[in-house]
């Protein structure tokens, strides 16, 4: 089993980059897509050669109870209609794990299903919590899947103000899906996907 080095620095370099994304002036995001209750931004990433992805809506349920659904654990594979499995391969420093995910192919298959192995950390923020991960350069690969690669990406939930029994749910997703994949396809999964994702929570909550 490979093994990550300083789980804690590492943990907070990574809470620390997702900080300053949540801190993004407004007028630098252009809205990708948005729905009555979710709105979708991107912008270019300083990360890799795509965009960084903002999404936001308000969840009917409190701050610990979505993150539950968010964070690695087995309800996560039941309501999240994009992932197939997830298997948590290293427990490390308290709330970090290294786990491996597969996707689901979407887009009529043109984007083929995808495995990650991601670094995942949940910490506490203001009134709420952040979850947030990043992939690893994990040597063992499985022929059936592409591998992606998820740049810092998290979800910060906290109270809705004036309401603790709703909580708004700001996700930062930059997600190269690596392959040969038209960049128009990727977006246009991306922002679908992050719509759906709040669909499917609601859902499950």
């Amino acid at each position: 089993m490979e093994s990550l080095p300083d789980a804690a620095s590492f943990a907070t370099k990574l809470k620390n980059t997702l900080i300053q994304y949540h801190s993004i002036e407004e007028d630098k995001w252009r809205i990708a897509k948005k729905k009555k209750d979710v709105t979708v931004w991107r912008k270019p990433s300083e990360e890799f050669n795509g965009y960084l992805y903002k999404a936001q809506g308000v969840i009917n349920d409190s701050v610990n109870s979505i993150i539950d659904h968010i964070r690695p654990g087995p309800c996560r594979v039941d309501w999240d209609s994009l992932m197939t499995s997830l298997d948590i391969l290293e427990h490390l420093e308290e709330n970090c794990c290294v786990m491996r995910y597969t996707t689901a192919g979407q887009l009529w298959n043109i984007i083929s299903p995808r495995e990650f192995v991601d670094f995942s950390y949940t910490v506490g923020y203001k009134d709420g919590l952040l979850s947030c991960g990043i992939s690893l350069d994990w040597s063992e690969k499985r022929p059936e899947f592409v591998r992606g690669y998820n740049h810092p990406c998290g979800w910060f939930c906290v109270p809705l103000k004036d309401n603790s029994d709703q909580s708004v749910l700001t996700g930062y997703i930059q997600t190269d899906l690596r392959g040969i994949i038209p960049q128009s396809a990727v977006d246009t999964a991306m922002a679908s996907t992050l719509i759906n994702f709040y669909g499917d929570l609601r859902k499950a909550l």
